[in-house]
C-alpha cells in the first residue's frame, strides 16, 4: 500500500502531466542556463606537477611505440642496461586538481631497470605489452584486456599483471588506454533521444526495443550524430533502468538514459563524457543511497584513483547526484522495512568518501555523507517501488527535477 505523499511533492504532484512536465524541463533549463553559456572548449590547463597525457590517434600512437622501443635498443647497445622510467600510480602520486575538479597522476617515476632483481619481470612483461601493442596498431586492430593476457599467459601469470602493464604503457606513452587499441569488455547500456553512427550503421537509440543499445568499448568509432535530449540520466542499476525503458521515459521527460549496472566500466565513462561534451546538456547521476553509491558518483564526477592519468577525458565534473539522497528516505517516506541497516564496512567507506577533499568542497554532498553516518541506514533505488512499481517515474524523478533537489 502506497504511503502519503510527502509535502516536498504535494504541489508536483497535483498539477496536470503536461505542466508537470513542462515545469521540471524550465528548471533544468533556468539551473543550467548560465553554466552553459559558460561551457568553452578552451584547452584545460593542468597543475604543475601533473602528468599530461593525451588522447591521440592510432598512427601517433604506433609511431610512439617505436620511439620507446629505440630508447631502449640504444640504452642496450651504449651500456647494455636498458631502463625505463614509469610513472608511478601510486596513491601518494594523485593529485587533487582544485580548479579543473579532478583526480590527476603526478609526475613522480619509478625507473625499471632490465637487470634488476626486482623488477626484471615488470620490465619483460612491459616490453611484451609494447610488442602486442605495436602490433596491434600496425595491424588496426583491437583487443581487450583478456586476450593479451592469453597472448604470452606464461610470462604474465595472472591477468593482473598484464593489466598493470597495458596501464603502467599507456602512461609511459603519455596517452590513454583507447588509443593503445586495447579496449575492457563494457557493461554499460544507453537508451533514449540519441542518434549515433558506429562506423557505417546509424543507430537511433529510440529505436532499440526495451532493451536498449550495449555501449561498445570501441568508441573511436561512434560519432554522436543528432540529439533534441534536455538531460542525462545515470543510473547505478540495471533494474531502474529496466523500468524507465518499459516506461518509455525519455518521451515525457526528453532525455538519454545511461545505465552502468553497477560500478562504471571505462565504456561507459568514456561515452557519458562523449556526449556530456559534445551536447552540453545537465547530466544527472541516480544511485542507491548507501556509500558505494556516492562512491560510484564520484568516480563518474572526478575519475578513480588507479585511472587518474586519464581523468580529463573519463570524468564529467558537472554531474549532480540527483538520488537517492540519505535525506530522501524520510522525505519520500521509504519504510523501514525496507532500510538497510549500515556495517562496519559501509561506514568505513562512507567515512573515506567524507575525508576525500573533492567532498569536503560540496557542502550538500557532506550534510548528505554525515547524515548517512548518523541515522546508519542505506537503502537501494528499488525501495522506491514500495510506493508503487510506477511510483520512481511517476512521481520521484519527476519531483525530484522540478524541484532542482540535488546535489
Amino acid at each position: 500500500m502506497c504511503a502519503k505523499k510527502t509535502d516536498l511533492g504535494t504541489s508536483i504532484a497535483t498539477g496536470n502531466p503536461a505542466a508537470r512536465k513542462q515545469k521540471a524541463i524550465n528548471v533544468l533549463r533556468e539551473a543550467f542556463e548560465n553554466k552553459l553559456k559558460e561551457a568553452t572548449e578552451v584547452a584545460m590547463t593542468l597543475p604543475q606537477g601533473a602528468l599530461f597525457v593525451d588522447e591521440i590517434p592510432a598512427d601517433a600512437a604506433y609511431l610512439k611505440t617505436i620511439e620507446v622501443a629505440k630508447s631502449i635498443y640504444d640504452e642496450i647497445m651504449s651500456s647494455g642496461r636498458p631502463a625505463l622510467d614509469v610513472p608511478s600510480r601510486s596513491s601518494s602520486n594523485i593529485i587533487y586538481d582544485e580548479n579543473n575538479d579532478l583526480l590527476l597522476l603526478g609526475e613522480k617515476m619509478n625507473r625499471k631497470i632490465f637487470h634488476s632483481l626486482t623488477s626484471v619481470e615488470d620490465m619483460t612483461q612491459l616490453i611484451r605489452v609494447l610488442e602486442i601493442v605495436n602490433q596491434l596498431l600496425e595491424k588496426h586492430m583491437h583487443a581487450t584486456k583478456r586476450e593479451v593476457f592469453y597472448n604470452d599467459v606464461n610470462l604474465f601469470k595472472e591477468q593482473v599483471n598484464s593489466d598493470n602493464s597495458i596501464e603502467d604503457l599507456s602512461t609511459v606513452l603519455h596517452t590513454i588506454r583507447n588509443s593503445t587499441n586495447i579496449v575492457a569488455s563494457a557493461m554499460g547500456k544507453a537508451i533514449g533521444r540519441l542518434r549515433i553512427k558506429d562506423q557505417n550503421d546509424i543507430i537511433d537509440l529510440e529505436a532499440m526495443g526495451s532493451g536498449g543499445w550495449a555501449i561498445t568499448p570501441f568508441l573511436d568509432n561512434v560519432e554522436i550524430i543528432e540529439s533534441d535530449a534536455e538531460f542525462v540520466l545515470v543510473i547505478e542499476k540495471d533494474a531502474a533502468m529496466m523500468r524507465l525503458s518499459e516506461a518509455k521515459w525519455w518521451k515525457d521527460y526528453p532525455c538519454i538514459i545511461i545505465s552502468g549496472r553497477g560500478a562504471a566500466d571505462i565504456a561507459t565513462r568514456m561515452f557519458l563524457k562523449k556526449i556530456n561534451k559534445i551536447l552540453n546538456i545537465p547530466t544527472f547521476c541516480l544511485v542507491d543511497s548507501d556509500p558505494y553509491g556516492h562512491y560510484i558518483y564520484s568516480i563518474y564526477l572526478r575519475g578513480s584513483k588507479k585511472l587518474s592519468y586519464e581523468s580529463p577525458f573519463l570524468a564529467t565534473p558537472n554531474i549532480h547526484l540527483l538520488g537517492v539522497l540519505t535525506r530522501d528516505l524520510d522525505s519520500y517516506n521509504v519504510p523501514k522495512e525496507c532500510r538497510i541497516p549500515m556495517n562496519k564496512t559501509d561506514m568505513k567507506r562512507c567515512q573515506e568518501m567524507l575525508n576525500e577533499d573533492f567532498v569536503k568542497k560540496n557542502k550538500r554532498w557532506v550534510d548528505d555523507l554525515e547524515l548517512m553516518m548518523k541515522v546508519k541506514e542505506k537503502a537501494e533505488i528499488q525501495s522506491l517501488s514500495a510506493h508503487g512499481f510506477g511510483y520512481l517515474t511517476e512521481e520521484y524523478l519527476p519531483t525530484k527535477i522540478s524541484t532542482a533537489d540535488w546535489i
